[in-house]
């Protein structure tokens, strides 16, 4: 009788798990066909929250199916502690690890939110991550009967020896959360370093900062490096700019009729050309009477730093060819040398 019953036991925990492994399979199913929906809303945190659902749903079920199996069982105590310890510390992990991946994907959602689209700021979602992992384990430790009060004295101790052999790691950290944290840079801004670094922010991690140059390259700098340099934001105040063209005319040009048509072109190349500012005011500065011409500076109104290559190369094209067409002359470097008589040799005034 004894044996039957414990065959008995052994099926109906068998069936238990069968039954539990189904509902984590149609759980799955389930939970990846409203993660499929909540990724078509334009709302993001019904993304997240779909997302938690499906991390949680087969290893919850299946850990609800292999416990009650156990009880069916009816183990001896110190077998059933046993498998109640493993459970809840596994229960707790996976519950952590789905949760760090939930709060990192609502804190890159508020940076998104806060510094637009082309925001890709790993440092806070790795710390947040960092946290709440370590939280977890903690957790799970005491759920076990690890005392944690030990722990934190001893990792406070050596936390002090960690901190002072990863000094550069932490200082790269700490530099780049500072960073963003004074409103800098931001991802998407173009910047130029007085090293001689220049290009668009990719992303501020935890050690260093991603910069994409304008031949699609990618520079990696150190953030403690690149929070001591000196740096040029040329998306702050504002991401429209004004772009200098230098140019200069000879001194026979009538300067008035110049500036006009110059004008004319810069206000044609702003209203039909992409990356121009659609009302902004092209201006002309007659500057310096320079060795063979009149040097002056045209400013344009550019919607962002990259644009200023095809600005420039669509107003010195039309620039050239109304110039041509009315006949003002763009000067050679000429130099004219004048002597007084007495400064010439003999042969040389004989000759003249």
């Amino acid at each position: 009788m004894p044996e039957s019953l414990d065959l008995a036991r052994i099926i109906v925990a068998a069936a238990v798990v069968a039954v539990a492994l189904l509902v984590a399979v149609v759980l799955r199913m389930l939970s990846g066909r409203l993660n499929k929906r909540a990724g078509d809303t334009r709302w993001a945190w019904d993304d997240l929250a779909a997302r938690l659902l499906h991390d949680l749903a087969v290893p919850l079920a299946l850990l609800g199916g292999v416990w009650i199996a156990v009880n069916v069982l009816r183990l001896k105590p110190g077998t059933l502690s046993v498998f109640a310890s493993v459970l809840t510390a596994v229960t707790i992990i996976i519950v952590t690890l789905a949760c760090a991946r939930m709060i990192a994907g609502v804190v890159s959602g508020i940076a998104l939110a806060r510094q637009g689209v082309a925001a890709n700021v790993t440092i806070f979602a790795n710390i947040t991550r960092v946290l709440v992992l370590g939280i977890g384990i903690l957790v799970m430790l005491q759920s076990v009967g690890v005392s944690i009060t030990p722990l934190l004295g001893a990792l406070g101790v050596g936390g002090l020896a960690v901190a002072l052999a990863l000094q550069d790691t932490l200082a790269n950290l700490f530099a780049g959360v500072h960073v963003l944290a004074s409103k800098t840079i931001e991802p998407g801004d173009y910047i130029r370093l007085s090293s001689g670094q220049e290009g668009y922010v990719v992303d501020i991690n935890w050690r260093n900062t991603s910069i994409r140059t304008l031949s699609d390259n990618i520079e990696v700098i150190p953030n403690q490096r690149f929070s001591d340099t000196i740096l040029t934001n040329y998306h702050r105040p504002a991401q429209d700019m004004s772009l200098l063209v230098q140019s200069k005319v000879s001194y026979g040009a009538d300067l008035e009729f110049v500036e006009k048509v110059v004008v004319e072109i810069g206000d044609a190349v702003m209203a039909e050309i992409e990356g121009a500012v659609k009302e902004g005011q092209t201006l002309v500065r007659f500057h310096t009477f320079a060795e063979s011409g009149i040097d002056f500076t045209v400013i344009l109104r550019i919607t962002e730093f990259g644009e200023q290559f095809r600005i420039k190369h669509e107003f010195l094209k039309r620039l050239h060819r109304r110039f041509q067409s009315e006949g003002i002359e763009i000067p050679l470097p000429t130099r004219r040398l004048l002597l007084p008589d007495n400064a010439l040799p003999d042969n040389a005034a004989a000759l003249r």
